[in-house]
């Protein structure tokens, strides 16, 4: 009962706050709710009656072990409850999505009472996600000769959890609200500073937009009952710059449906639309939820006489509005036709791609998690029956090329497809399931991955995938209450589950909370490897990385496959010699410049950058393929020279090695695993076996690029533009000036060097620069603070080892401390140097943030509105984006340098250097790693 009266006062709490009862995870409390239940003379009975039905989350959470185990109590007679009939049970244990639910059903369905049993056999034909423990039951059954077993997989060799559902509607019709002009960041939909909340979704579902935005919402809704509500960036692309699936959830929440009336605040099924489509990663979550995503193309570029584009003063086309869609228009979607349609019926767009055969069936199965868990199911059937699957869903797109070669993708995925005709070479554009090597949870989005863990019912890594971690950088900056009451339950979990962990949650080794790209980039040790993160900057200078929402993160924990299609290339290339004054961030940089000058348009956005790279080790060229999250790429490869690969695996394994010594292996032996091999791909490479990944000669590209590196004399800032009279042009990553543009006269509120956008090499260009300056002037003054985060405690280990830190630390005003951990984030600045403990720190933007209104020069990967820095009332927040040396002089100078200060104050200093690849490699690379 105590439990019962805690979640009493629990639900007073949330009332106060506008908020409905929490859904309930704790087998404990349903205990509780059914002594309730079973006293017809409680005064609670009604409420925990109607808690225990439509309040109790579903899959393996305890409360669902509860629940289930209940329910089969009441169809099997041994307790009865008036409200709940057998009938009604079954019902209940069909929403529950596997796990307890799933082992109840089977328990009735090889039971002795012949009619409980068909009644479980037709609940089981509905459900997807059994596992190997389940299937292995009927399998057993089946061979012994169970009749109601052979039924069941019968059922699921037709397929007939996914074929006896209802079709797409031929025709959709929606009312549009525009959510913002320009391209919208996740941030908008789903802030990061509100991270803490996202596993509470009714909560979470507040800070979606505005208050306004969602009250307008609701008004559109109650205008149009007959309609859904279609999410709109106008003059731009929706859901860039991260893989939140808390954003897809919170659009959702306001506009979509309730995926069952017994689980609260799970809604699936939005409508989203961009004037340049969706981002990559965002549009593989609204999959997830079985939404729709649209390509407008509603504004267009206009051309002259002669077809060339017509450009404003500005120098950027001029674009024309082919048809509205502001807030309240009324648009059809013909799924069949696959075309969206005006009020009157007039044709406005194709909109195929949003309607292939493979999303279809993610609409028709309320998501990609039920088809991927179906054809799983399905297929073990016909193999347990002897009999060949009926041919239900569509055959996966397969393209092959005769004659063509393959790019560095196209060649990561076929070595890694599961399922594909034999022997048949597939090129872009084909649908591949693939194998998953390493993934990635981090830990503002793990708790939702564990939710989706337990909703799809998986209890244990899947054992095909060597390597996976469960990060503690996002919540880094700040042990406040929020992360003391959520991270030791999410590392307790992913533990279990088979994950390493940033957290012992024993208490053993010390925390870790080393930003999760670099981890990954660490224990991916084989570029032929494809690695699933819960993080947009999920991009590895080995291998091929993918960003994902935390669904995607759990469906490949869980199963160890992926699927998605493979994506066209663009290929860069470099020419000419890098300036001695240039950091190699300011080539990042200097690459989307040069590329929009190049190509007009970003050929970048939805591709692979294959970037050949290859003299530089692993750390440095991570600098690059992480920026393509920025340059809206699907994804990147680092073709590296088979030297340069040998010395980056061995820097991995020293790496790995640490884990080991600090504690962090697991019974699995899994970073053990990951050194042997480290080891076997060093030696596949030496002895010229497999050389380094590379593309073939006649490969075939979407785009080529060469960027020049001759033309790159002084430093490159990325500058949000927070200014522009056209909207749509503010905060994206596509402004690119010289430092020159600047005039040495922009002020600086505050600097910032960390995130995973620097490595040692940066940290070591700090000391240099503070030390030359206290050289020159005899002392070092800041005009503006400078916040300092080593993105992981062995780059402070090195540091300290060479003594870099100790100038560091000589120059700083405040010092982290592990074992008094900030309790409450920063909200004001001094003029000092600040050094901050490993992780994201103001990149994140969920703990520490620069002061409103803040000028922010950092080297952090975000200009996004209100990510590092928040709009004051008298100003805008601005985040502008520049190498390291250009950071600390800014923040000694309190402005931007001009291009002879910032020579004077380079000197000397050893930036990251690069140089092209050769034919035959020279030898020489940098000191950087």
């Amino acid at each position: 009962m105590s439990l019962y009266t805690d979640y009493l006062d629990e639900i007073e709490t949330r009332k106060a706050e506008g908020l409905h009862p929490k859904p309930i995870d704790d087998g404990a409390l349903v205990q509780d709710l059914i002594a309730q239940i079973s006293d017809t003379a409680s005064p609670h009975r009604q409420d925990a009656l109607k808690f225990f039905i439509y309040n109790t989350l579903p899959g393996t959470t305890s409360a669902a072990g509860v629940k289930a185990a209940f329910l089969k109590r009441i169809i099997l007679g041994q307790d009865t409850v008036a409200e709940i009939s057998p009938d009604f049970a079954f019902e209940l244990l069909s929403h529950m999505k596997g796990g307890p639910s799933v082992q109840v059903l089977l328990d009735l369905a090889l039971g002795d009472d012949a009619a409980i049993a068909a009644q479980a056999a037709g609940v089981l034909k509905t459900q997807v996600f059994l596992y190997e423990a389940d299937t292995n039951r009927l399998a057993e059954a089946f061979r012994d000769g169970n009749a109601v077993a052979k039924d069941i997989l019968e059922s699921y060799a037709r397929a007939e959890f996914f074929t006896k559902l209802p079709p797409v509607e031929d025709d959709i019709k929606v009312v549009t609200y525009v959510a913002a002009e320009g391209d919208i960041s996740t941030d908008l939909l789903s802030p990061g500073n509100q991270a803490h909340s996202r596993s509470d979704r009714e909560l979470h579902g507040k800070c979606m937009i505005s208050e306004a935005a969602q009250q307008e919402i609701e008004a559109l809704k109650a205008q149009h009952p007959d309609k859904r509500v279609m999410l709109i960036a106008e003059k731009g692309t929706m859901g860039v710059g991260s893989s939140r699936m808390s954003g897809v959830n919170n659009v959702a929440l306001w506009t979509g449906k309730q995926a069952s009336p017994y689980v609260p605040f799970v809604n699936i099924a939005p409508i989203v639309a961009g004037t340049n489509g969706i981002s990559p990663i965002f549009l593989t979550t609204v999959d997830v939820t079985g939404g729709i995503g649209i390509n407008l193309k509603n504004w267009v570029r206009k051309t002259g006489p002669d077809g060339t584009p017509i450009l404003n003063n500005d120098g950027n086309p001029v674009l024309e509005q082919k048809f509205s869609v502001d807030t309240g228009t009324v648009l059809t979607i013909n799924s069949r036709d696959k075309k969206l349609y005006d009020e009157n019926g007039n044709e406005l767009a194709d909109v195929s791609a949003s309607f292939t055969p493979q999303k279809l069936e993610f609409m028709k199965a309320g998501g990609s998690y039920a088809v991927v868990f179906g054809k799983k199911l399905q297929t073990f059937a016909a193999h347990t029956l002897g009999v060949e699957a009926t041919p239900v869903f569509a055959p996966s797109k397969e393209v092959s090329h005769d004659g063509q070669g393959l790019t560095a993708v196209e060649k990561i995925f076929n070595a890694n497809a599961v399922g594909a005709t034999p022997g048949k070479t597939l090129h872009a554009g084909s649908d591949v399931r693939v194998r998953v090597n390493i993934v990635g949870s981090q830990d503002t989005t793990g708790l939702m991955t564990a939710q989706e863990l337990e909703a799809m019912a998986a209890t244990v890594i899947s054992p095909t995938v060597d390597g996976a971690y469960q990060s503690g950088c996002h919540t880094a900056s700040v042990w406040d209450k929020k992360a003391q009451a959520n991270i030791p339950k999410l590392m307790s979990f992913m533990n279990n589950f088979g994950l390493i962990t940033a957290r012992d949650p024993k208490g053993v080794y010390h925390a870790m909370t080393d930003v999760i790209h670099k981890v990954l980039n660490d224990i991916t040790v084989d570029d032929w490897s494809i690695i699933i993160g819960g993080d947009s900057h999920t991009r590895m200078s080995k291998g091929v990385a993918f960003g994902a929402d935390s669904g995607t993160v759990a469906l490949a924990l869980a199963t160890g496959e992926a699927t998605m299609p493979i994506p066209e290339s663009v290929k860069v290339t470099f020419k000419g010699t890098m300036q001695p004054h240039m950091d190699f961030r300011d080539v990042v940089h200097a690459t989307q410049a040069q590329m929009l000058k190049q190509c007009g348009d970003n050929v970048f956005q939805g591709r692979v950058i294959e970037v050949h790279i290859g003299t530089l080790l692993a750390d440095q060229a991570f600098t690059f393929t992480d920026w393509t999250a920025e340059m809206k790429a699907k994804a990147s490869i680092c073709i590296s020279q088979d030297e340069t690969l040998i010395e980056s695996l061995e820097i991995a394994k020293s790496r790995i090695q640490i884990m080991i010594d600090k504690g962090m292996e697991n019974p699995a032996r899994t970073l053990h695993g990951l050194i042997e091999k480290a080891d076997a791909r060093i030696a596949q490479i030496r002895s010229g076996e497999k050389p380094a990944l590379a593309p073939d000669a006649n490969a075939k590209y979407f785009a080529e690029v060469v960027v020049d590196l001759d033309a790159i004399d002084e430093p490159m800032i990325a500058d949000p533009d927070v200014n522009n009279a056209d909207v749509s042009k503010r905060y994206t990553h596509d402004t690119i000036r010289p430092v020159s543009y600047y005039g040495g006269t922009k002020k600086v509120d505050l600097g910032f060097v960390g995130s995973c956008m620097v490595h040692k090499g940066d940290m070591k260009i700090v000391a240099q620069m503070l030390k030359n300056v206290e050289k020159a002037k005899g002392k070092v003054e800041f005009n503006a603070p400078l916040v300092v985060a080593a993105p992981t405690y062995n780059i402070i280990d090195e540091l300290k080892a060479e003594g870099d830190w100790d100038i560091l630390q000589k120059y700083s005003g405040f010092e982290f401390d592990d074992l008094f951990p900030k309790s409450t984030a920063r909200t004001e600045y001094e003029n000092i140097l600040y050094l901050e403990r490993p992780g994201c720190n103001l990149c994140m933007g969920n703990q520490e943030k620069a002061e409103k209104g803040d000028t922010v020069l950092a080297t952090s990967t975000r200009l996004f509105q209100g990510r590092v820095v928040e709009d004051s009332a008298e100003k805008k927040g601005e985040s502008l984006l520049a190498s390291t040396p250009v950071v600390v002089l800014s923040a000694i100078l309190g402005r931007t340098p001009s291009v002879a200060e910032y020579k004077e104050a380079v000197q000397g200093i050893d930036l990251t250097k690069f140089a092209p690849p050769v034919d035959k490699p020279a030898g020489a690379k940098s000191v950087h790693f």
